[in-house]
């Protein structure tokens, strides 16, 4: 082979290196490149994100902003803002008033022990009953379900006062009442399944719908506000024409059929 053709091939092999290696260089620039603005993107999309969930928690909870939406009164209330619930034959002179919370356990224990008694003596024209509606557990639980429950029963008492004491009895109910720490009464489904077993409730469009709307929702914080205001510091309670009635104890409310007709026969003696 002479000199001149290997110095031919040398310069060949250089070229052809020469432009791998230029290839090589612009390759590794675009990947540069790609990666830089993929880096952009994701910091952009980064600092959306986080701005995004800034601007979230800064929203009002939706409870807090039910304080603002328009109040509607369900029907068989009176008051200024309709949270004043008394029913019962126009003949009873007495009232009992019931302090209640959705979610309480003790409440539910009263109203599957001596609920039945408290309403066979209602039917039967002893005395009124004024409902008093409380969701404090939810503040100190966490959760919604008391407010949702009682935004509920708002939507029952419009149907109707018996739609409302079958209703709150079957939310009360040992198969339906969840947990004090289930927050189960939060879901609209759930609210709606139980009423399904209340005759004049099941399959009524115009009481699901204020349910699934929200449309007592207002009511039931301004209901909520009225207990706060009570003075009343725990549930249940039962005040007969204002006076508390207690079991043996003397300070909370009676747990027995005995001992609700011992404190009864008591208050209505005066």
């Amino acid at each position: 082979m002479s000199k001149r053709n290997t110095q031919a091939a040398k310069t060949a092999a250089r070229e052809r290196l020469r432009v791998e290696r230029e290839r090589e260089a612009k390759r590794a620039k675009v990947k540069r490149q790609v990666i830089v603005a993929l880096s952009v993107v994701g910091v952009l999309a980064l600092a959306g994100g986080i701005g995004y969930a800034v601007v979230q928690a800064n929203k009002p909870g939706y409870w807090e902003a039910a304080k603002d939406a328009k109040l509607v009164k369900p029907a068989n209330t009176t008051g200024a803002n309709g949270t004043t619930v008394v029913m019962g034959k126009s003949s009873a002179k007495n009232t009992l008033t019931m302090y209640e919370d959705p979610r309480c356990p003790v409440c539910a224990q009263f109203e599957q022990t001596v609920g039945a008694t408290v309403k066979a003596d209602f039917d039967a024209g002893k005395y009124k009953i004024q409902f008093v509606g409380a969701t404090f557990l939810d503040n100190g639980l966490g959760g919604e379900g008391s407010k949702n429950a009682l935004s509920a029963l708002g939507a029952a008492l419009n149907v109707g006062p018996e739609a409302f004491l079958e209703y709150k009895t079957a939310l009360y109910s040992a198969k339906y009442h969840p947990e004090e720490s289930d927050d189960k009464f939060k879901d609209d489904s759930y609210l709606i399944k139980v009423a399904d077993t209340v005759p004049d409730l099941k399959g009524n469009k115009k009481f699901q719908d204020a349910v699934k709307n929200g449309t007592f929702d207002k009511w039931a914080l301004e209901m909520s506000k009225t207990f706060d205001d009570s003075g009343v510091q725990g549930t249940p309670t039962l005040k007969m024409d204002g006076k508390k009635m207690t079991g043996p104890n003397g300070k909370d409310a009676p747990m027995t059929v005995a001992d609700f007709n011992t404190a009864l026969d008591k208050a209505l003696k005066g």
